[in-house]
């Protein structure tokens, strides 16, 4: 079953399945217990978000419309996930693409200046199984 890469807070998919949030942090004003409901996420899992640093970063990128500075963000982006903890969780989605229903996500709306689409690279680079 292949791995959707979606909108937080988006309508579910049909056969979506479980929906990470690989967010820094939690939807504002939303009770915890709510989280799955809302379609925000079922787990969070922040360890696949950009660092603080990077998400200014990729914002003051957005900002600016400085092709440059996104390429920057990016650069950074995947240094961060290439280090251990980062690169082994990629690698577990990566093969449970081939075996579960689930989906990664985040809260940007324009999927080309997220992280969504660096996650996306990342995740076919490891032969993840990839929905649309």
């Amino acid at each position: 079953m292949p791995i959707r890469i979606v909108r937080l807070g988006s309508d579910r998919a049909a056969g979506e399945g479980l929906r990470i949030g690989t967010v820094r942090r939690p939807p504002r004003g939303v009770p915890k217990a709510e989280f799955a409901t809302r379609n925000w996420y079922d787990v969070w899992y922040p360890n696949l978000a950009p660092s603080v640093e990077a998400m200014k970063q990729a914002q003051a990128a957005i900002v600016s419309g400085v092709p440059a500075q996104w390429t920057a963000f990016a650069r950074r982006y995947r240094s961060e996930m290439a280090k251990a903890d980062a690169s082994r969780s990629l690698d577990l989605l990566a093969a449970l693409s081939h075996e579960a229903a689930l989906s990664v996500g985040c809260y940007c709306e324009d999927e080309a200046r997220c992280h969504r689409s660096l996650l996306r690279a990342l995740l076919a680079e490891r032969g993840a199984d990839i929905a649309g």
